[in-house]
């Protein structure tokens, strides 16, 4: 049976997290309160601030910048893309 939970991110009731992702009382607060769907949607976002950034994700400063991020993005509306950035078409 799905765990259901109600997503901060998406603002209704989504399938939950199948396990914690992340280490901590921020994981805690993730696994709680953040959908798959959410979660799936911070991760290629993660990735497109990794890459337009060229961050390197073992670096402590990179890893506080993402940290700081992944709370913004999921539970708030302040996480924007890099100023500049165009998608792919």
């Amino acid at each position: 049976m799905t765990r259901m939970v109600q997503c901060a991110k998406l603002n209704r009731e989504a399938a939950g997290l199948e396990r914690p992702t992340y280490p901590g009382e921020l994981g805690k607060k993730i696994y709680l309160n953040i959908s798959q769907e959410a979660w799936e949607m911070w991760v290629r976002h993660q990735t497109m601030l990794i890459n337009e950034y060229r961050l390197t994700p073992v670096d402590p400063k990179a890893r506080a910048f993402l940290e700081e991020e992944m709370e913004k993005f999921l539970f708030t509306d302040e996480s924007k893309p890099p100023e500049g950035y165009v998608p792919e078409a």
